[in-house]
């Protein structure tokens, strides 16, 4: 009867292995798709700097509450933003850092169109 109930738990295992294995490939498949797809919505140099960075442009703008690329209004809301997150007025390093992250993508990008529009001047 051991036997028969190690038998037993070993295609198990192997069911929910391969099961696992599937799910994993899939979710890697839906994800691949997804960058490719926010890569193509962007310029080339745009979408780089949000694999470095780890942030998209959308979601840089959304947490500064930015709607164009104004660099005042940025660092406005940057400077507001980082400063009711920071921990020693009970605010959140979590939040504060993504605060951070997004006004690093934000200048990034702001860089980005400044070398693109330098370069189409140079052209004329």
């Amino acid at each position: 009867q051991a036997k028969y109930l190690a038998q037993i738990i070993l295609v198990g295992a192997q069911v929910v292995g391969r099961a696992f294995m599937r799910a994993l490939r899939q979710e890697f498949a839906a994800s691949r798709a997804a960058a490719d797809a926010r890569g193509r919505s962007e310029r080339p140099q745009s979408a780089a700097a949000s694999r470095i960075i780890g942030i998209s442009l959308q979601e840089a703008q959304q947490i500064l509450n930015v709607s164009n690329l104004n660099p005042e209004e940025i660092q406005k809301n940057f400077d507001h933003l980082f400063k009711v997150n920071d921990k020693s007025v009970g605010g959140s390093f979590y939040l504060q850092s993504k605060v951070v992250r997004a006004k690093e993508r934000l200048d990034e990008e702001l860089r980005i169109q400044g070398k693109d529009e330098k370069e189409r001047k140079a052209e004329t």
